[in-house]
């Protein structure tokens, strides 16, 4: 019966550098799709709080509207003036609150899965080797 030889301290070396190099390629994939979520993250959060300002901004020139029609007549126009504003600010303030739960989904912009999972990596190479 005839025992395959063992390979070699430099084919070990070789297998142990590729296996580190496919090691390294797959956590950087990892890393890098964990930061495109957070940034999709941090889009839409930047988006619906610009839609909250234009809408605070619209609210604005609605209660500037209904201070003028205040001024100008009596109940009935301001009322209804004064309704439309109420609506809107209720708009921006919604919009205000969901996009700051997305900044706060997207924060902090770090790979947070890819560092624990090289971390764990290295602390696993180096069990191997003091072993």
């Amino acid at each position: 019966m005839r025992v395959a030889a063992e390979p070699s301290v430099g084919e070990l070396v070789k297998r142990a550098s590729e296996q580190l190099s496919e090691l390294v390629r797959a956590e950087l994939r990892t890393a890098q799709a964990e930061l495109a979520v957070k940034g999709k993250r941090a889009g839409v959060g930047g988006g619906l709080l610009g839609g909250a300002t234009a809408l605070a901004y619209i609210g604005l020139m609605a209660l500037a509207g209904t201070c003028v029609a205040l001024l100008a007549l009596v109940l009935e126009v301001w009322a209804a003036a004064l309704i439309v504003t109420v609506v809107l600010f209720a708009a921006a303030g919604a919009l205000a609150l969901a996009g700051r739960a997305q900044l706060r989904k997207a924060a902090p912009p770090l790979p947070e899965r890819a560092m624990d999972g090289i971390r764990s990596d290295i602390d696993e190479i180096k069990e191997t080797v003091h072993r």
